[in-house]
């Protein structure tokens, strides 16, 4: 996939805009608050996603404006594309000139992959945003996906709301069995897909992180399912038929704490993606730059998976990603990531002074211009 010729109009801070960026890496640098992210959000708004910023639809239109439109030409699956979207302000797109309903349709138009600063949260805070990384890139991959773990969700929600009221009124109880039945299911099949995802997604990153750090050190990430003993370790030899018995098993074991607590304690839920660098974990003992490099290698790796899906190298963007990078894993960025086009953002113009290949552009006031 590659961007042929991006426009932007009365988008966030960008009162026009027109882009013609290159095929490999292409440098956006100004200094903060120039609408270096924006332009970076608009582009991801090309894949069909949600913005990266948790972001309301009518927050994209500029102040005083009452529309903004994007638009794109691509090359992808072999030929020439294109693709609208504008907001003014309910959302509605175009992919070559046909009006696309919903963003479910829309997504997988353009495949792409995004690093901005709130990923670096992945180490500061719970589980819960791990988990996201997993399921997010695995929606991209499998979109029958987002449907079972929809419905995963609901049936939890239900059982949850059981466990509170049952105490209240004890005819509830047997309900709880048909509920842990349907839990087991669904949970069997999300825990057998992100381990076989996350198997897949170390080999990749493991080695993205050998050649940014210069094998200095050892990088290796394993899902943690509650669904299992602390002596057991997941791995993809086992069916979605064993992790749905072991589900069920852990259910029935947590059953009167689950009571107490009024919740429901173990499945995919509370699962958790564990990184190490030689063997310690990175949340705990890793530094900043550390942690930077290894969110960097898991976003690579789930590039180079999305890659090998689509069948050609998916977009990749990065968000001020430089900073708290030694020279060696900066080089690597620039001129070692592969065959995708590239977008990259920073403030500083010695951070890319190594860059081999690519173009530069000078952001400043929503404007830009290439030197």
């Amino acid at each position: 996939m590659i961007f042929r010729k991006i426009y932007l109009k009365n988008f966030r801070n960008i009162e026009e805009m027109k882009l013609l960026p290159g095929e490999k890496v292409n440098i956006i640098c100004g200094e903060n608050a120039q609408g270096k992210t924006n332009l970076m959000e608009a582009l991801w708004l090309f894949t069909g996603a949600k913005s990266f910023r948790q972001t309301k639809d009518s927050e994209f239109i500029r102040f005083g404006e009452e529309k903004a439109n994007l638009k794109a030409e691509f090359f992808s699956e072999n030929r020439e594309q294109n693709a609208e979207i504008s907001f003014s302000p309910s959302k509605s797109m175009k992919k070559n000139g046909i009006d696309i309903k919903s963003s479910a349709e829309y997504a997988g138009t353009i495949g792409g992959v995004v690093f901005s600063p709130s990923h670096m949260n992945l180490f500061r805070d719970g589980p819960k945003e791990r988990r996201r990384l997993i399921d997010t890139s695995l929606c991209q991959l499998y979109p029958k996906y987002l449907s079972v773990l929809a419905d995963y969700k609901k049936v939890l929600d239900q059982k949850n709301t059981v466990l509170k009221d049952a105490r209240y009124h004890s005819g509830l109880i047997d309900m709880i069995d048909i509920y842990d039945e349907q839990l087991a299911r669904l949970g069997g099949t999300i825990i057998r897909t992100r381990v076989s995802y996350c198997e897949s997604l170390n080999k990749k990153a493991a080695e993205i992180y050998k050649g940014m750090s210069g094998a200095r050190e050892e990088f290796f990430a394993e899902y943690i399912t509650t669904v299992l003993s602390e002596d057991e370790h997941a791995d993809s030899s086992m069916s979605t038929a064993d992790f749905a018995q072991k589900f069920y098993d852990a259910l029935q074991s947590s059953r009167n704490y689950d009571f107490e607590h009024g919740s429901t304690s173990v499945g995919p839920h509370r699962d958790d993606l564990e990184v190490t660098l030689d063997k310690m974990p990175v949340r705990s003992f890793g530094s900043q730059g550390q942690q930077r490099s290894c969110i960097l290698s898991l976003k690579l790796g789930e590039a180079k998976m999305l890659g090998e899906a689509m069948g050609e190298p998916p977009l990749i963007l990065l968000d001020d990603v430089m900073s708290e990078l030694d020279s060696l894993r900066r080089d690597y960025i620039l001129n070692s990531i592969g065959e995708s086009q590239i977008f990259l953002t920073c403030c500083d113009k010695e951070l890319f002074s190594g860059l081999e290949d690519g173009k530069v552009f000078i952001m400043q006031k929503g404007r830009i211009e290439g030197i």
